[in-house]
């Protein structure tokens, strides 16, 4: 569908090099920004934002402070070892 739609001129040239150094079309630019923008307007109206496309494959990532904490432990124990050459 075709429209007209006044944009600030200024706005206009930042996404036009913004769509071009990105490598798209400004329409396809456009249509992106306005589709971002109307999920997340639909995340707000039921209180939450909406999942990002990539979760449905990652899942939300479930809480990793568990996995953080092991990662750190493993670390500290790696460095609390001697190895042969530095001892006296």
């Amino acid at each position: 569908m075709k429209t007209t739609i006044e944009i600030p001129e200024a706005t206009f040239r930042r996404a036009k090099a913004l769509a071009a150094s990105r490598g798209v079309t400004l329409k396809q630019f456009f249509t992106d920004a306005l589709e971002d923008k109307l999920r997340r307007s639909a995340g707000g109206a039921s209180g939450r934002e909406p999942e990002a496309p990539w979760m449905a494959g990652f899942g939300a990532l479930a809480d990793l402070s568990h996995e953080h904490r092991r990662v750190e432990d493993a670390i500290a124990e790696e460095f609390e070892t001697l190895a042969p050459e530095d001892v006296a």
